[in-house]
């Protein structure tokens, strides 16, 4: 095996679950997040001499995978009606229906978010970019990531607080 290839193959292997995780939290599906990050590793391999010098390949993939996410949201035939499955995860103890419950409220509200709003909270929240990496992968100024995080926090607040809430 080439070197190249062999560098590529360890990136592959580091990379992937999160690369995955943060697909899946921003499209609302797990096959579809399968696909983008199968797009946006083929994407890499192709630039990775490149991607290697520029000396950071996960925030290059990262960026990479939130385009590629876009652009297979833009295409008709690529819109499906999403499953409400989640992801394999490490369970951190505690009560595993409640757990579970709360996990399905929190995807529901954030599948309901725009893509702009969703990309901005699972870059800043869930992976814990700050504003600036957020802005750079999304190609956006930092106060545009501020204002849409803040506003989807706000609609994630209110879409988990009306489930919570019974109707009168």
């Amino acid at each position: 095996m080439a070197e190249r290839d062999k560098a590529f193959v360890e990136f592959v292997e580091a990379a992937t679950p999160s690369l995955r995780r943060t697909a899946y939290l921003i499209g609302g599906d797990r096959h579809k997040a399968d696909d983008v990050v199968q797009e946006t590793l083929y994407k890499v391999y192709l630039a990775w001499p490149k991607v290697q010098r520029a000396g950071n390949p996960f925030a290059y993939a990262r960026r990479m995978l939130v385009n590629v996410a876009y652009d297979g949201g833009r295409r008709p035939w690529r819109r499906e009606v999403t499953i409400a499955e989640v992801p394999e995860h490490d369970a951190h103890g505690g009560d595993f229906a409640t757990g579970h419950a709360e996990r399905d409220e929190v995807l529901e509200a954030l599948r309901a978010l725009g893509p702009r709003q969703r990309a901005c909270i699972v870059l800043r929240y869930y992976e814990d970019l700050s504003v600036e990496q957020t802005a750079e992968i999304l190609g956006c100024s930092e106060s545009t990531v501020r204002s849409q995080a803040s506003r989807g926090l706000d609609a994630l607040r209110k879409a988990i607080d009306r489930r919570r809430s019974p109707a009168l």
